[in-house]
């Protein structure tokens, strides 16, 4: 499966983006978000099974909200109050369980989406 990432940018800190992940197939395992800042380990931010069910790690929780729209092959991740340590690379990925702390991707990774927040 190829998976596209959109939707990164420039924002001002407390600002919000809209990512979004399109997928060439229809994909029922969960999917997940993924970022990577520089010189840090790629750490997964959320993730969402097929009927919507979503996990955060506690640094977004409250903050940042995923979502599928299944019919559209698409994965979204809204991410408000923007912090400059929000900084990073987004990636999106299936993965093998909807646990953060156990999940691992199950595809390649694509080009990712640069989301910098900065005034």
């Amino acid at each position: 499966v190829q998976l596209q990432a959109s939707g990164g940018g420039l924002v001002q800190p407390g600002g919000s983006l809209r990512l979004s992940c399109t997928a060439s197939r229809t994909i029922f395992n969960t999917m997940g978000w993924f970022r990577q800042a520089p010189g840090k380990q790629r750490d997964l931010v959320a993730s969402v099974a097929w009927l919507g069910n979503a996990n955060y790690a506690d640094s977004v929780k409250g903050r940042f909200t995923i979502s599928r729209d299944n019919d559209k092959n698409t994965v979204y991740l809204q991410m408000n109050s923007l912090k400059p340590e929000n900084t990073a690379v987004y990636y999106c990925n299936r993965i093998s369980t909807p646990s953060l702390m156990a999940a691992r991707p199950l595809d390649s990774w694509g080009q990712g989406t640069q989301v910098t927040v900065s005034s």
